[in-house]
């Protein structure tokens, strides 16, 4: 009994060991930063900038891995499932929070077997529609679509997606209802916006501010209080009397539960240089999204964030009844 026990407390320390040592070497060889969703879209184009500015931090090529489909789900499952080693990561912004509400069993809890790292971004939302849509400024639009409703098309990227979540706020503000078109990720729902298959989109300024400005696509509203600094002649939805329509996107780094804290210390470490990184803050300004400051690239504010949005924005799809299919 006594052989077995202090064998049993060797085999320990010796695993403990090889954890530290694995930790104190992080990292090894690539790492993989899984997006949960299409390429193309904001998520996709924002993983790959802090994929790129952290693995110079890291000293490893960071490898960005598109596991589209569910809501994000499929992708999210995938890393909880992994190796807690920090050798693959999620990038992630609200469905992380929104899948509860939408699904009535999930392979994964976005609290218990994640490690938060850190938020990544911060993004306000527009309201875009199709170049020849009839409004002429936000105040035709309100009334043109309150009139018109169901004839109206609405696209979004996905049950549960930011673009989902703004146009169902958006219609519960004003009290109307569209006719939703649901797509498998922003880039394809913004290539059949740009082409006049669909009618409108509410989605984030990191997919929608390049093609407004390319001429490709028109902006009616930034959805909240406030102007966007990316589009300063687009006035906030508040500007036509509409109160209580205000929305905006974090995007946030995981790892798998049980994940070493000295790797997960590294990790936010690359990260908070990140956001400070003027490149990495200009490229997003660009998109009209904002890096977050240091201090919110942290665990413990992701942490507080995520509860913010089961709290809220689960709540916004528990209250309407929307589930997956």
């Amino acid at each position: 009994m006594k052989l077995n026990l202090l064998s049993a407390g060797l085999a320990l320390v010796a695993s403990l060991a090889g954890l530290q040592a694995t930790a104190q070497d992080y990292p090894l060889r690539p790492i993989t930063m899984v997006m949960p969703y299409a390429p193309g879209g904001p998520g996709d184009t924002i993983t790959r900038l802090f994929a790129g500015a952290m693995q110079k931090q890291l000293g490893q090529q960071i490898v960005v891995d598109n596991t589209a489909g569910a809501s994000g789900s499929i992708g999210t499952a995938k890393v909880a499932r992994a190796k807690p080693d920090g050798y693959t990561l999620l990038m992630i912004h609200v469905s992380h929070a929104t899948n509860m509400a939408m699904y009535k069993s999930m392979p994964y809890h976005p609290v218990d077997d994640f490690e938060p790292i850190g938020r990544a971004t911060s993004g306000p939302m527009v309201i875009v529609a199709r170049n020849d849509f009839p409004a002429k400024d936000l105040n035709e639009f309100v009334a043109y679509i309150k009139a018109n409703g169901p004839k109206i098309s609405l696209a979004h990227a996905g049950v549960g997606s930011a673009s989902h979540l703004c146009g169902l706020m958006m219609m519960n503000t004003l009290n109307i209802k569209l006719n939703e078109i649901p797509y498998k990720g922003t880039g394809p729902a913004l290539t059949d916006l740009m082409g006049g298959q669909v009618d409108l989109m509410c989605d984030q300024t990191s997919g929608t501010v390049p093609p407004v400005k390319a001429g490709k696509i028109k902006a009616y509203a930034a959805a909240g209080k406030t102007r966007l600094s990316g589009l300063p002649d687009v006035p906030a939805i508040s500007e036509a009397g509409v109160q209580g329509f205000d929305i905006n996107i974090s995007f946030g780094l995981y790892a798998p539960k049980g994940t070493p804290k000295p790797v997960l210390d590294q990790l936010t470490a690359a990260l908070q240089k990140s956001v400070a990184d003027p490149e990495v803050r200009q490229r997003l300004e660009a998109m009209g999204v904002s890096a977050v400051t240091p201090d919110l690239a942290k665990p413990e504010a992701l942490r507080a964030h995520l509860k913010y949005e089961i709290d809220t924005l689960g709540s916004l799809l528990t209250k309407a009844g929307v589930k997956a299919n």
